[in-house]
């Protein structure tokens, strides 16, 4: 097999030229100089939103306008990182505190707690390997002395990725499920496992820095029916910002730190993104705003 030659610089930006995108001559030095800061790579995923069907692109399109699009994304995934840091703190939270107040410190190592589906040789060795991958962690150490080697849940749970944590609740009993689901996030458990599932996928694609502009999802979340009754979720970004919204802990700081935010940023690159690259519908404030929702609302547990 011919090993393929890499690019220069100079021979990106006249690939970029060929595919029909805007370079003008005084522009070149310009994208050259954006290209030596971010991979070529990575930056012709978002020449995808504006390919059609016969896998060409739409003209007319300037490299100043692709530069603004990942701007826009960067910063959109920055934003949508700090919210999911939120939701997992208080995801880990909920669900250990309700286990450890159930089932006891060690509950999340008795197989007596979850359903009859649940691979307990399997779980066990997730758990060694959790504790192995932090075994130089202070807590972790001083934890084990005092517990013949084992760690209570709410400190390893704090060590669980967002997949872990989906993997511990899908094991646990429906009627722990339905009580969480209902009770914490006043949904419904297939719902809220969704939800699970897309945050996952999300946060995967943030810690990665990767494109969300004009991104399919695995999976289109699970929608409350007061919701999906006039709005019908698909693969794209949109709705899985309305699942950080659904799993978010205070209404009034998602209105501050999400909202307050992201209306300013949408309406900066107004003139350079379209709204149906990430799956916005025209009401999307209303929408992660709560007007007609669900909506998040300073939920506590119990």
């Amino acid at each position: 097999m011919k090993e393929r030659k890499p690019m220069t610089y100079e021979e990106q930006v006249a690939v970029i030229r060929r595919k029909g995108f805007i370079i003008y001559d005084d522009e070149v030095g310009d994208c050259i100089a954006f290209l030596r800061k971010v991979n070529y790579y990575r930056f012709s995923a978002y020449f995808l939103p504006f390919m059609k069907n016969d896998r060409t692109f739409e003209r007319g399109i300037s490299f100043f306008r692709l530069q603004r699009i990942y701007e826009f994304d960067s910063r959109l995934r920055s934003l949508i990182f700090e919210i999911i840091e939120d939701v997992e703190v208080y995801l880990r939270t909920q669900i250990s505190y309700y286990v450890s107040q159930k089932y006891g410190a060690f509950g999340h190592l008795n197989d007596a707690m979850y359903s009859r589906r649940h691979d307990e040789h399997n779980f066990l060795g997730r758990i060694r390997r959790c504790v192995e991958q932090n075994r130089d962690s202070p807590i972790i150490i001083q934890s084990q002395k005092k517990n013949d080697g084992r760690v209570p849940l709410w400190i390893i749970v704090e060590f669980f990725s967002v997949g872990m944590l989906t993997y511990f609740f899908l094991d646990m009993k429906s009627a722990d499920q339905k009580e969480i689901a209902e009770k914490i996030y006043r949904a419904r458990v297939k719902e809220f496992e969704s939800w699970l599932h897309c945050l996952t996928d999300l946060r995967n694609r943030c810690a990665h820095y990767l494109s969300l502009y004009g991104w399919t999802f695995a999976a289109a979340p699970r929608l409350p029916q007061d919701v999906a009754c006039f709005y019908e979720a698909d693969r794209s970004l949109f709705p899985q910002l309305l699942v950080l919204k659904f799993l978010y802990p205070d209404e009034r700081e998602w209105m501050f730190k999400m909202m307050a935010v992201l209306k300013p940023l949408m309406l900066e690159y107004e003139e350079d993104i379209e709204l149906r690259h990430i799956g916005f519908p025209e009401n999307w404030e209303n929408l992660l705003a709560g007007r007609g929702g669900t909506g998040a609302a300073d939920k506590t547990a119990g």
